[in-house]
């Protein structure tokens, strides 16, 4: 008979398949702090002792690592998803740039069509309450907490479509997206117009999501993205311009000495 008998669960055993179901979701993050160890065993429920095996076996298994005199922090899982002679690559050719964005507009597409169907109340709840923000960030023209909240909203989006494959796959682009490789977000909040196409845009995407509309979702996310590569491509063209202009200017000078 393919029956055996049913065997207690250690508590440390299940301390690391609770904090493993954290990190694989997403809910804790690379470089995120654990509570202190007297006040996480209370919440857990668990004896520090057990508490410290988890962790422990959770740190062999390079998910969790300790800081000296700083506590214990989810490990940067997310680091290793591109070489840093590849990252470096990225950043000095433009060809990697609207790769990327094309990379984004069908991964991104893909995930609101997701979540509008799979999301739970409370993830759209999430997804709401980030676009809130934004709204409320648009009147202050702060061009860096905006474009931080665009982020954020954005990885609603994938955490809300429930594939936890195309989240940490995402994250990782995100964060070299944050770190400037494929460029800096912030030249899309210089202009006044843009800005409010770019708050338009998401409210579009957020509209389709509450609706739990997956094509109007993946629709607006494809015509904000396409947007974005227009307005990318537009700066690229002048930024080539106007070292071309520059150099006439110069010849100009150059013949009246």
């Amino acid at each position: 008979m393919p029956f055996r008998p049913v065997e207690t669960e250690k508590l440390s055993t299940a301390v690391v398949r609770q904090i493993e179901e954290l990190i694989l979701r997403g809910i804790l993050h690379p470089g995120q702090r654990l509570p202190a160890e007297r006040t996480l065993a209370d919440r857990l429920s668990v004896s520090r002792p057990s508490l410290r095996e988890a962790v422990g076996q959770l740190q062999d298994q390079g998910l969790l690592v300790a800081k000296a005199g700083a506590g214990i922090y989810v490990a940067d899982v997310l680091g290793s998803a591109f070489s840093a002679a590849l990252v470096e690559l990225f950043s000095r050719h433009e060809e990697a740039l609207f790769d990327y964005l094309s990379f984004r507009r069908d991964m991104e597409g893909l995930a609101a069509e997701r979540a509008a169907r799979l999301a739970s109340d409370t993830d759209l709840q999430v997804v709401q309450a980030v676009f809130d923000k934004m709204e409320a960030a648009h009147g202050k023209k702060n061009a860096a907490e905006e474009a931080q909240l665009d982020a954020d909203f954005h990885m609603s989006i994938f955490e809300a479509s429930h594939n936890v494959v195309m989240l940490h796959m995402m994250r990782s682009m995100y964060q070299l997206l944050r770190e400037g490789v494929f460029y800096n977000r912030n030249i899309m909040f210089k202009q006044q117009t843009k800005r409010a196409v770019l708050l338009g845009q998401h409210r579009a995407i957020n509209a389709g999501l509450q609706a739990r509309n997956p094509q109007a979702a993946r629709k607006a996310v494809e015509v904000h993205l396409d947007f974005v590569e227009s307005s990318l491509r537009d700066e690229v063209r002048t930024t080539g311009q106007e070292v071309i202009a520059k150099q006439r200017l110069d010849s100009v000078i150059d013949s009246m000495n």
